[in-house]
């Protein structure tokens, strides 16, 4: 993936490259989900790897913000990582077993919510990341501390209401598997 490589080579500007694939991604990925449903082209397939597409984008970037903290605050923690990927991979194994049954499962408003807090959460810490450097110390640091003590504690949190709340609604393909 090249937000990855961007994100972890180490070359000049790359937050800056990595922010800007970043947003291309998301902007992509919303403009696709729009026209898609606005020309009625919306098919299974989509409904299945669409939501999959942005697990790994938003898996991929909070994986690459593991290892990166400033003033010696971590952007994000690898228990709240676990908790984002794990949700993620078992929405999906939901998803696969209710196509095994013919059964279409396509995101929620919840889910949708869940991930636009994950990308503005991750868009914070890219953009804190591509101008950090231009930043006075006593901006810097309080800056990073809001999404660490502030954005990722909300997202973590939204992650597991969601996930819940979708396995909740559909628990009747878990009960007869």
């Amino acid at each position: 993936m090249l937000f990855v490589a961007c994100f972890s080579l180490p070359i000049a500007g790359r937050y800056g490259w990595a922010l800007g694939l970043f947003l291309v991604a998301v902007v992509t990925d919303y403009l696709d989900g729009e026209i898609a449903r606005r020309w009625s082209l919306t098919t299974d397939f989509g409904k299945l790897m669409d939501p999959l597409a942005d697990k790994i984008l938003t898996a991929s970037a909070f994986i690459c913000l593991l290892g990166v903290e400033k003033g010696g605050t971590a952007a994000i923690t690898a228990w709240a990582v676990i908790v984002i990927v794990s949700r993620e991979f078992l929405i999906t194994g939901l998803r696969l077993l209710a196509s095994s049954k013919g059964i279409i499962l396509p995101a929620e408003r919840l889910g949708k919510h869940k991930t636009a807090w994950q990308m503005i959460t991750i868009l914070y810490f890219l953009t804190l990341l591509a101008i950090f450097h231009y930043l006075p110390p006593h901006w810097a640091q309080p800056a990073w501390n809001v999404g660490a003590y502030g954005l990722v504690p909300i997202t973590v949190l939204l992650t597991i209401y969601s996930g819940a709340a979708y396995m909740v609604k559909n628990r009747h393909l878990v009960a007869h598997a």
